[in-house]
């Protein structure tokens, strides 16, 4: 099931649903898709659908709790910064004002002068510390701050750095979430292609790591890695720029593409 929260055409307030092909429908009951993740509901969507082309898309948990992000969690990502694969995860927040809808511009703070894409899978935390589905992310990055400042904060949690969508695709659609497919483009330029086989640290592996010390929710999200091919490690680095548009594919999950302004 592919869960989605989305703006009918008119409307204000918004609803969650249920994607399949080119249409999207309401939940008749009124449910969200954090509440979908809480009780493993997969009953069908009944209520009223839309073209899918009419609708706009939201973050499918527009305020997760958390965000967490996983550094340096790609092989080749790891050899194209010249450092050796960690020993460990390399874990750091996103905050909740990360979260953006997954065609929504992501405006960059004036303070901020080289910034990044990062082309990530996201896993979806259902009840039980269970993964509950996966989703497309990009982990933007101020590469800049992320030189100067200690830690990662302002780099990698200010508003809007965090869209991810284009709906959460629950985990038994996915049988094997470690063998696929992820690209980015940047104005239609390829400049990631990678698959998710190159995690150093699988699925399994960053959950456990992070139950050590943490309480996973519903409605989290972990931002597994990214492969080679950011802006930062070209020859010449090339940043993005306003006007700029990231287009972000992993295959059975989805895309998501987003200006910068």
């Amino acid at each position: 099931m592919k869960l989605a929260t989305f703006l009918p055409p008119g409307a204000d307030e918004p609803l969650a649903g249920e994607v399949s092909g080119d249409r999207v429908s309401a939940f008749a009951d009124g449910a969200t898709v954090l509440d979908r993740l809480v009780g493993g509901d997969r009953t069908p969507a009944r209520g009223q659908a839309w073209p899918l082309a009419e609708v706009r898309l939201l973050a499918p948990v527009p305020r997760p709790r958390a965000i967490f992000g996983i550094g340096l969690n790609y092989a080749a990502h790891a050899a194209e910064q010249g450092t050796e694969p960690p020993e460990r995860p390399i874990v750091f927040m996103k905050l909740p004002t990360s979260s953006a809808p997954p065609g929504d511009p992501v405006v960059c703070p004036p303070v901020v002068r080289r910034l990044d894409y990062e082309g990530e899978m996201a896993v979806v935390m259902g009840a039980g510390g269970e993964v509950a589905g996966y989703a497309v992310a990009d982990d933007v990055s101020a590469r800049d701050l992320q030189r100067r400042e200690p830690q990662w904060t302002r780099a990698k949690g200010a508003d809007g750095f965090c869209p991810w969508g284009p709906w959460v695709t629950t985990a038994d659609e996915v049988p094997d979430p470690e063998a696929l497919a992820l690209r980015t483009w940047v104005n239609g330029e390829l400049r990631q292609d990678s698959s998710t086989s190159d995690l150093i640290f699988g699925i399994a592996d960053v959950i456990a790591f992070l139950r050590e010390t943490c309480t996973l929710e519903p409605g989290d999200l972990i931002l597994t890695g990214t492969p080679s091919g950011v802006g930062m490690a070209l020859d010449p680095p090339r940043f993005l720029a306003p006007g700029d548009v990231v287009r972000i594919e992993i295959e059975a999950l989805g895309a998501i593409e987003h200006a910068i302004a």
